[in-house]
């Protein structure tokens, strides 16, 4: 079951496109729901950001966050506002 709710975030794929190697996809969906909404995601990250912080692996200089698969707003992607006229472009 964490395999298929850790293929399906890295992925980012639908629910229903977890292999079944990894079991049915609603089993996989129904515990991550449970675990996210029961805090225990939130207590793996904290005890393995303990356990690495202890044995000096935890480098907090180096986190990045890759935004490369997040949507954006469809006014924020420079659609036509309402009223603006052929040719106004406010981005230059």
């Amino acid at each position: 079951m964490i395999n298929g709710i850790l293929w399906r975030l890295r992925t980012g794929s639908p629910w229903r496109d977890v292999p079944e190697r990894y079991g049915p996809w609603q089993t996989c969906y129904e515990r991550f729901k449970r675990w996210d909404q029961d805090g225990t995601w939130e207590r793996l990250l904290e005890h393995m950001q303990v356990k690495d912080d202890a044995l000096a692996v935890l480098d907090l200089d180096v986190v990045a966050i890759d935004s490369s698969i997040a949507r954006a707003h469809q006014h924020a992607a420079g659609a036509r506002r309402e009223g603006a006229r052929p040719g106004d472009d406010r981005t230059r």
